[in-house]
């Protein structure tokens, strides 16, 4: 099992990541977390100052690069391509009679 490490979130990220970052250490929504800071904000202002020291503080999260599924560079696209319908062919419109 993997240790759960306190880090400033580059997947739910709005300004730096420290609401996305708190809120996946604590398994909540990130948008409570986000909730909590404006309400400190509006209330004294320790919100701000707060998500300032923890912005600072926190490391960024380390994200390993990309890397695509196949050997022909376009990953996963190629195989969705393959998979779209056919065109069928149409009758120009007024064409029919009625």
């Amino acid at each position: 099992m993997s240790e759960k490490r306190l880090v400033r979130s580059s997947n739910e990220k709005m300004v730096a990541g420290v609401a996305g970052g708190l809120a996946d250490y604590f398994d909540i929504d990130p948008v409570i977390v986000r909730l909590g800071f404006v309400a400190l904000t509006l209330m004294n202002g320790i919100g701000f100052v707060a998500y300032l020291i923890l912005m600072v503080i926190l490391p960024e999260e380390q994200t390993t690069p990309y890397a695509p599924r196949s050997g022909n560079g376009n990953g996963h696209r190629q195989e969705i391509v393959n998979k779209a319908p056919k065109p069928t062919e149409f009758e120009p419109l007024g064409s029919r009679e009625n």
